[in-house]
């Protein structure tokens, strides 16, 4: 199935963004034309990651689309194109996709919003995606880093009925205090483990003493009480807990192995009391990709995140039993699938 992309440019508090809608292009004897809102669209092949055929194949006028929510400060393409190969493997297997530049970012008008205040693009996005794709019945928000954690304020601020579903990856919850914590416990442990820091303390080639006064710093901040103790009601990650909370669809955690960024969500997350017991709920799907970084940068743990990205989404839409899936990828390679027996 090839992708038919369609250019948009849709209004957000008196600035105007610019969107890329990714739609499934069905051949002419399946469901028709695809559907087309303007005139400046290009079919264009899919990623090239190849994945074995599924065995059920989402009718695009289903309903369910994904809006790409992006972390910053970037914008649509994502490094090493991780968001536009993503908008065209889920379109090319049958989910209509979208991502867009925040104000102040890529080619959108405006000035530049952290995380914490980009509901309202979120919600613009999701009016122009639904223009475009008027059969759109639930919309899942994906996003990496702080793009999870503004997915996760949209719905705390706004309930939107729309968003059925979550995919977060490496959920940003920083402060001074958690990074201080993650780095005693990660750190500077695997430091003591590493053949190369006894050699240089030995031979008398590191600052002892600025090393000491380092750690000794990293651990007062690390025994400090957080932001988020101080001020639950205030604090963007308490925020972030709340919209996990009361959010009544699915949710898709991704992990990275190597990466402190989700380390660092573990731990505050599992020493805070408004996060006790979230990442065990019902409607948690957890997957941890051992061998990946940050941004998934390599082909495999690329593939791995769609593939995982694209059987959730066959549960959401009701096209899969889920008790046929597995709820890990620790290995960080490309799960087996009917895309070899979609986990099985």
């Amino acid at each position: 199935m090839k992708v038919v992309e369609q250019t948009l440019v849709f209004p957000c508090a008196g600035d105007l963004l610019p969107g890329i809608v990714a739609l499934p292009r069905p051949s002419s004897d399946a469901h028709g034309p695809a559907r087309m809102g303007s005139s400046a669209a290009s079919a264009v092949p899919g990623n090239g990651a190849s994945a074995p055929d599924r065995a059920v194949m989402p009718d695009p006028s289903a309903g369910c689309g994904v809006l790409v929510v992006v972390g910053g400060p970037q914008y649509r393409v994502g490094s090493h194109r991780q968001f536009l190969l993503l908008a065209r493997r889920l379109a090319a297997e049958g989910y209509p996709t979208m991502r867009f530049d925040y104000r102040g970012m890529g080619d959108a008008s405006g000035e530049m919003h952290g995380f914490e205040e980009v509901s309202a693009d979120i919600g613009a996005a999701l009016d122009a995606f639904q223009l475009a794709c008027p059969s759109l019945r639930r919309i899942v928000l994906w996003g990496l880093c702080d793009a999870a954690s503004a997915a996760l304020l949209y719905v705390q601020a706004t309930r939107d009925p729309r968003v059925a579903g979550l995919v977060l990856l490496n959920p940003w919850v920083r402060s001074e205090t958690s990074l201080a914590k993650t780095q005693i416990k990660h750190y500077y442990r695997q430091r003591l483990l590493q053949g190369d820091f006894w050699w240089k303390l030995l031979s008398g080639r590191m600052e002892v003493l600025k090393s000491v006064r380092g750690l000794v710093r990293t651990a007062r901040v690390a025994h400090r009480r957080s932001p988020a103790d101080r001020q639950p009601a205030r604090s963007f990650q308490d925020r972030m807990a709340e919209g996990w909370q009361q959010f009544s669809g699915k949710i898709l955690l991704i992990l990275s192995g190597e990466d402190y960024t989700a380390r660092e969500f573990l731990e505050f997350s599992g020493a805070n009391l408004a996060w006790s017991g979230l990442i065990e709920a019902v409607k948690v799907r957890r997957i941890d990709m051992a061998d990946a970084d940050h941004t998934f940068s390599s082909l495999a743990s690329r593939v791995a995140v769609e593939d995982a990205t694209l059987a959730w989404l066959d549960i959401l839409a009701g096209t899969d039993d889920e008790h046929e899936i597995a709820a890990t990828a620790a290995d960080g390679n490309s799960p087996p699938s009917r895309r070899e027996e979609l986990w099985a």
